[in-house]
């Protein structure tokens, strides 16, 4: 059954800051989140562009998976969007597929990150996708109040 979440998350941090920590989650995610990301590497392409392939690979006791291969599908420097899809890793044993889309936008002296997701379950007894809301907002607010400390 496919289904698509859409959320949106407010954060405190300028939007041009917040934007640059998001292009470089590569560097920044393994040290700001060191209990949920053992290491993100780039495979192909240059970590920036479409068609580049990241494996991230996740900390010991992380739930259900250990390692995902993602690739980039839209990098738009200007609009502040980027895309992703697994391509590879046990997220896809529960889900036949699983896309990721966000955009930064301003809001206010700050931003906010439109989030859409879409996915299908590879079966019905896979659990609702709450946690995957719960991720990313703890994801994107961890990453605000890093970037308002340093």
């Amino acid at each position: 059954m496919a289904s698509t979440i859409e959320m949106e998350v407010d954060v405190q941090s300028p939007i041009d800051k917040f934007w640059d920590a998001i292009a470089d989650s590569t560097a920044l995610f393994p040290k700001i989140f060191p209990h949920h990301y053992k290491s993100i590497e780039i495979i192909e392409g240059d970590g920036k562009s479409v068609g580049t392939v990241r494996l991230l690979k996740y900390a010991e006791g992380f739930p259900l998976i250990t390692f995902a291969k993602e690739r980039i599908d839209i990098a738009d420097e200007e609009n502040k969007k980027v895309g992703y899809s697994v391509i590879d890793g046990e997220f896809l044993t529960y889900l036949k597929y699983f896309k990721a889309t966000y955009h930064v936008v301003p809001k206010g002296d700050a931003c906010a990150v439109k989030v859409k997701i879409e996915m299908e379950k590879a079966m019905e007894e896979v659990p609702d996708p709450e946690i995957i809301e719960q991720m990313i907002n703890m994801t994107f607010k961890g990453l605000d109040e890093y970037l308002l400390k340093n």
